[in-house]
């Protein structure tokens, strides 16, 4: 063989892509932030114990140990099986979870009786479990894609389950047998949004089409609607079954979140938006429960022109407002008079009276990092699914923050959910801890370079078909250029005038 034909063959195509740079691993960084999260969450230990006791806390050694196991162990399960992982999904993670721990066990001191930061420390160490179970056994998020119906299916049953059950301080969304308490809304949401993803990935050209224009807005076309007022119906019908407003705004403001991010049409915000209001209106007036929480709403300090002190709501306001700028510090405040939601759903006040609005400010960057990782995980990817899923994924905490603190601040209504790895709740943090696994595969695939071709050795010969192309295709090109027209014979020369057929058709 020529040198010619060999460099031909040996050649990268023209139309093949350059390989990707290979992008950095940063588990170094990951576990440098690692230590910074554990350190900064056994200060805050340390630190409630000395504005309490004016002592280091008798548990301080054991707490740091076992939150640094914890990340420890995480981090080496990440290292193995997603090298490429983002760095700061996890330090964020654990110190979310490490301040939580050190909030509920300052609430403690104030509630001898009911001490919550142990048992909390157990549903970490199992939500950090499952974490592993997740970061080691999911080969690919792109799997979960073929079992979407199934998890539909699934969460239908998770979600109606609670209706068989008492219900908890007015909401039915808890399963309580023989002293443990479940909370299934909160797997269901992380299924729901999987299918979610799948069915919109699969549809998206269709939920596309565009229908009439009103007030400026271009409206989905009518029949493309059907899906979505399915899904308000239901997220109506366990806001209404289950006195849930919760869970159902948050099932809801997913699914049009990710309306949105699939088709990129406007009218799907003003259309959610609507359905949403009118179904929240709808169960506000006639629902007794959840119509209670919007009248406490409206009128937080009617209870102390009453005479009959203040509620929950005025006690969180009033914790927010003394804690002004830098707060009155760990331990110092007075969030206890809320009540017996202190520890659940009012523990932002807590933050709010004891770090003041810096300490509101840094957490709330924390979640926004969070939240603004999984979105650059979801951008680095090329198919649909995987885009569509880390949006959703990062937004369930985005939600479930702007809906808790708008419900503790006055802006919105209570809604009874729980802050993400801060507040009181199992099943809150096992799932948060699974959002986070998942968000972490996810970008370990958007940020994993594609394997390189092998090069070709330039000393092997190359294959037998590569050699036929190579010499069949300039013979075949030659002979025809070569290939010569149809001969004539010699005869009489011709006048000008229409040419005969060289074959008549038959019968003429």
């Amino acid at each position: 063989m020529t040198a010619t034909a060999r460099a031909a063959a040996t050649a990268r195509p023209a139309d093949t892509p350059p390989s990707l740079p290979s992008q950095p691993k940063r588990r170094g960084v990951e576990l440098a932030l690692l230590v910074g999260a554990v350190l900064i969450s056994v200060c805050g230990y340390v630190v409630v114990g000395l504005a309490r006791g004016h002592a280091l806390p008798a548990g301080a050694l054991q707490y740091g140990a076992g939150l640094g196991g914890l990340a420890l162990l995480a981090h080496l399960v990440v290292r193995l099986r997603a090298p490429f992982a983002d760095p700061l999904l996890l330090p964020t993670a654990v110190l979310l979870n490490g301040l939580g721990l050190v909030l509920i066990f300052r609430l403690d001191l104030e509630t001898p009786a009911d001490h919550a930061a142990p048992t909390q420390l157990v549903w970490s160490t199992i939500g950090v479990a499952l974490f592993i179970a997740v970061v080691l056994l999911l080969p690919d998020h792109r799997v979960l894609q073929r079992y979407a119906y199934r998890c539909a299916a699934l969460a239908l049953l998770l979600m109606v389950a609670p209706i068989l059950f008492p219900a908890v301080n007015g909401a039915k969304i808890w399963i309580r047998f023989a002293g443990f308490s479940l909370q299934p809304g909160e797997f269901a949401k992380v299924l729901i949004t999987v299918f979610f993803a799948a069915y919109l990935a699969a549809n998206r050209s269709g939920l596309a089409r565009l229908g009439h224009r009103v007030a400026g807005l271009q409206l989905p076309a009518g029949r493309v609607l059907a899906p979505v007022v399915a899904i308000w119906l239901v997220s109506v019908a366990v806001l209404v079954l289950e006195r849930d407003l919760g869970t159902s705004l948050l099932f809801f403001g997913i699914f049009v979140v990710l309306l949105y991010v699939a088709t990129g049409r406007t009218g799907w915000i003003a259309v959610g938006l609507l359905l949403a209001g009118i179904g929240a209106a709808a169960v506000g007036t006639l629902e007794p429960h959840v119509h209670g929480r919007v009248e406490d709403w409206q009128q937080p300090f009617a209870g102390i022109e009453a005479g009959e002190g203040p509620g929950q709501l005025a006690q969180s306001l009033f914790a927010f407002a003394s804690g002004g700028l830098l707060g009155t510090g760990l331990g110092q405040g007075h969030s206890y008079l809320i009540g017996f939601a202190m520890k659940s759903d009012f523990i932002l006040a807590t933050v709010g009276e004891e770090l003041g609005l810096a300490g509101l400010t840094a957490l709330f960057l924390l979640y926004a990092l969070l939240v603004a990782r999984g979105y650059r995980a979801a951008l680095g990817l090329a198919d649909p699914f995987g885009s569509l899923l880390a949006v959703g994924l990062a937004a369930l905490p985005a939600i479930q923050v702007f809906v808790i603190a708008g419900g503790v601040m006055g802006l919105i209504p209570l809604t009874g959910m729980a802050m993400p790895f801060l507040a009181q709740g199992g099943s809150s943090v096992v799932t948060n801890w699974i959002i986070v696994a998942l968000l972490l595969k996810i970008s370990d695939r958007a940020r994993c370079p594609e394997p390189e071709p092998a090069a070709p050795d330039p000393t092997s010969e190359p294959a037998p078909e590569l050699v036929s192309e190579l010499v069949s295709e300039p013979a075949a090109r030659l002979t025809s250029e070569r290939k010569p027209g149809p001969e004539r014979g010699p005869g009489p020369e011709r006048g000008p005038g229409p040419e005969r057929d060289p074959e008549p058709e038959a019968g003429r």
